[in-house]
C-alpha cells in the first residue's frame, strides 16, 4: 500500500523518459535533449515554462539517468552559503569518487545577483552542472551572466490527451496510485479534468486525489466521480454547453467585436462566461482583435484591451467585469482596419522568401563610403527628423506593406515613405 500521506502528484512523479509524460518537442524519440541524455552529454540548463509541466521532474531524471549526485535548492529558502556548500562537496565528489554533481535550483528566477555570481566559476569549470527550473521567463527574469552560461529549454502545457492518461495511469497505478480505491471516474468527469487543469499536472491530480478522499461510498461499495464534483475539487464552474457550442458562441463573440456590434459582443461575452468560460479567455481575443481589426485606426483599443486582461487577472470577477465591458464596448465602437495584419503579413511573406538580398551599403554596422558620397548613411535627426532613403534591399526596395485606411486615425495619416526628400 503506497503512503497517502504523501501526495498523488508526488507519488506519481514520473522515474524515467519513458515514464514522462509531453514535451514532445524536447525529449521525444531522436529530439536534442533526450539524444543528450542518452549519449551522456548533458550541460548547465534553464527549463521555464508554465506550473505542472515537468520541469522539477524532468531535470531529476537527467540527473538520475547520468547517475550524477543530486543536490536540490530552492531559490526563495537558500542562500549564498548553501550554494557554497554544495559547490565544495561536488569538487570533493569529483576528486575523489569520479561523479558529477547536478544542482537543481528550483524557482530560480528568485535568486539575487549574487547568489547566481557565486555559482558561475563553478560552472564555467565543471565542478557542478546546474539545473534552474522556473515559471518565468529567464532571459528578462534571471541575470544575463547565468544565462549565458546554460542552455534554456522552454516546457509546454500538457495537452487534454495527455493529462487524460496521466490521471488514468493514476487511476490504475496500484502501487504509487489510487489503484486500490473502487473508483469510478465518468467519462464528462474526466473530460472535464483534463480539460480545465491547464495542462496542469499536479493540478488535476491534486483535483483527483481530492475528489477521491471526500466522496463517499455508494451502495456498491464505489467513489463515483462525476462532473460535479470535479468542479467543486477544482473549484471551476463546468461548462453548461457542449463543446461545438462553447466554439460556435466564441466565433460568434469574436465577429461581433469586427462587426462593431457592441450589444451582440456583450450578450455572447455573457453567454460564455455565464456557460463557465474563463474570462481570460475573452479578455485575450480582445487583445488580438484591438490589432487585426482596429489597429492603427484607433491604437488606444489595445491599450484599453490589455488594461482589460489585467483587471482580469489582477482584480477578479464580479468587479472586472466593469472593465471587460468597458473594453468590448470601446473595441465594438472604435474605427475599424485591418491595415496591421495585412502588413504583417505581406512582409513576413517577403521575409521568408527573400532570405539572401543584401544589407543595403549604407544600413551596414560598418559601411563603405564611395568618394563621391554615395552610400553615406543619413541621420534622420539632421534632416528635421526624417530624410529619404532606401532602408529595404535593392529587389523590394519599392515595397510597400503598410497602406492606411481611411478610418478613425489612419485617414489623416500621411506616410513619411511618400514624401518627397529634403
Amino acid at each position: 500500500m503506497n503512503d497517502l500521506k504523501i501526495p498523488l502528484a508526488e507519488r506519481m512523479r514520473p522515474t524515467s523518459l519513458d515514464e514522462f509524460f509531453g514535451q514532445e518537442h524536447i525529449v521525444g524519440k531522436g529530439k536534442l535533449l533526450r539524444r543528450a541524455i542518452e549519449y551522456g552529454n548533458v550541460g548547465s540548463m534553464i527549463l521555464y515554462g508554465p506550473p505542472g509541466t515537468g520541469k522539477t521532474t524532468l531535470a531529476q531524471i537527467i540527473a538520475k539517468t547520468l547517475d550524477a549526485n543530486i543536490e536540490k535548492l530552492n531559490a526563495v529558502a537558500s542562500g549564498v552559503a548553501d550554494a557554497k556548500a554544495v559547490i565544495e562537496k561536488a569538487k570533493k565528489d569529483k576528486l575523489l569518487f569520479g561523479k558529477n554533481t547536478y544542482l537543481l535550483l528550483d524557482e530560480c528566477h528568485r535568486w539575487s545577483k549574487s547568489q547566481s555570481d557565486c555559482v558561475l566559476e563553478a560552472i564555467e569549470k565543471g565542478n557542478i552542472f546546474f539545473i534552474g527550473s522556473t515559471t518565468e521567463n529567464p532571459y528578462t527574469s534571471m541575470t544575463r551572466a547565468i544565462v549565458s552560461r546554460c542552455r534554456v529549454i522552454e516546457l509546454k502545457s500538457l495537452s487534454r490527451p495527455e493529462i487524460k492518461k496521466l490521471i488514468l495511469r493514476a487511476l490504475s497505478d496500484k502501487e504509487r496510485g489510487l489503484g486500490e480505491l473502487p473508483i469510478v471516474l465518468e467519462d464528462k468527469a474526466l473530460e472535464y479534468l483534463a480539460e480545465t487543469s491547464g495542462g496542469d499536472a499536479r493540478a488535476a491530480l491534486g483535483a483527483l486525489e481530492l475528489a477521491a478522499g471526500t466522496t463517499p461510498r455508494n451502495k456498491d461499495n464505489k467513489i463515483v466521480l462525476d462532473e460535479a464534483v470535479m468542479s467543486e475539487c477544482l473549484d471551476r464552474k463546468p461548462l453548461s454547453i457542449g463543446v461545438d457550442s462553447y466554439y460556435d458562441i466564441l466565433s460568434a463573440f469574436c465577429k461581433s467585436l469586427r462587426g462593431s456590434d457592441a450589444d451582440a459582443a456583450l450578450f455572447w461575452a455573457y453567454r460564455l462566461i455565464e456557460a463557465g468560460c474563463d474570462p481570460l479567455v475573452i479578455a485575450r481575443r480582445m487583445i488580438a482583435h484591438a490589432s487585426e481589426d482596429i489597429g492603427m485606426a484607433d491604437s488606444n483599443a489595445l491599450l484599453l484591451a490589455i488594461s482589460a486582461h489585467y483587471a482580469v487577472s489582477h482584480i477578479g470577477l464580479p468587479e472586472a467585469m466593469i472593465n471587460l465591458s468597458h473594453a468590448i464596448i470601446y473595441i465594438c465602437e472604435a474605427e475599424k482596419s485591418n491595415s496591421v495584419i495585412r502588413a504583417m503579413e505581406n512582409a513576413r511573406k517577403d521575409a521568408t522568401t527573400l532570405r539572401e538580398d543584401a544589407v543595403p551599403n549604407h544600413l551596414k554596422n560598418h559601411p563603405t563610403t564611395n568618394a563621391d558620397g554615395h552610400g553615406r548613411y543619413k541621420y534622420p535627426h539632421s534632416y528635421g527628423g526624417y530624410c529619404k532613403q532606401q532602408y529595404l534591399p535593392d529587389k523590394i526596395k519599392d515595397r510597400i506593406y503598410y497602406q492606411p485606411s481611411e478610418n478613425g486615425r489612419e485617414k489623416n495619416m500621411q506616410r513619411k515613405k511618400f514624401r518627397g526628400e529634403k
